[in-house]
């Protein structure tokens, strides 16, 4: 679904906008980079790969995915993106998801857009937990979540398939207050 009311980043020279599809070609081209995949679940072949993802990321309904991009203010780029999948209205919860090029990691950068995202889920979006699912070898996710308030509450095992291979996954979860 389109964001009615984008957040403000709270980070000198990046900002969160609608994500476009003039945007897909940068998004893959991070997201193909082996030190960002191999920490996720992507399998991603192509640009096209994107584009069903980006029609979800439009549509009208009110459970369906939310994706903003993350943009540096210096050459107006994409350097990210953050948003809420599997979003229940009924259940007044969604899991956050983010991805950050590498070029812009180590900055403190993911854990801003995390925190901000979080609160804006809780305070515009009314859910009461937000939960995020993390590969087992992701110790960077791992951090940023714990650093944004999320609390550790298990393994899922074979969780989803990775590249075609069933994955493990921590559960992380964040309540509102």
């Amino acid at each position: 679904m389109r964001a009615e009311c984008i957040p403000e980043m709270n980070y000198p020279g990046i900002y969160f906008r609608q994500l476009e599809k003039e945007d897909l070609q940068s998004w893959y081209d991070y997201l193909s980079i082996k030190e960002v995949y191999e920490g996720t679940s992507w399998n991603l072949n192509s640009v096209n790969d994107l584009e069903s993802l980006y029609l979800e990321y439009n549509a009208a309904d009110k459970d369906s995915a939310i994706r903003l991009a993350v943009i540096d203010e210096n050459n107006n780029t994409l350097i990210g993106t953050i948003g809420f999948h599997t979003i229940s209205t009924v259940n007044k919860s969604a899991e956050i998801a983010y991805d950050l090029s590498p070029a812009y990691w180590k900055r403190g950068i993911a854990t801003a857009m995390c925190k901000e995202i979080t609160s804006w889920g809780f305070s515009s979006f009314g859910f009461i937990r937000i939960q995020a699912t993390v590969l087992e070898t992701n110790s960077r996710s791992e951090s940023v979540l714990t650093k944004c308030g999320y609390q550790y509450e298990g393994l899922l095992k074979s969780y989803r398939m990775v590249r075609g291979v069933p994955g493990n996954f921590k559960l992380y979860s964040h309540l509102a207050k």
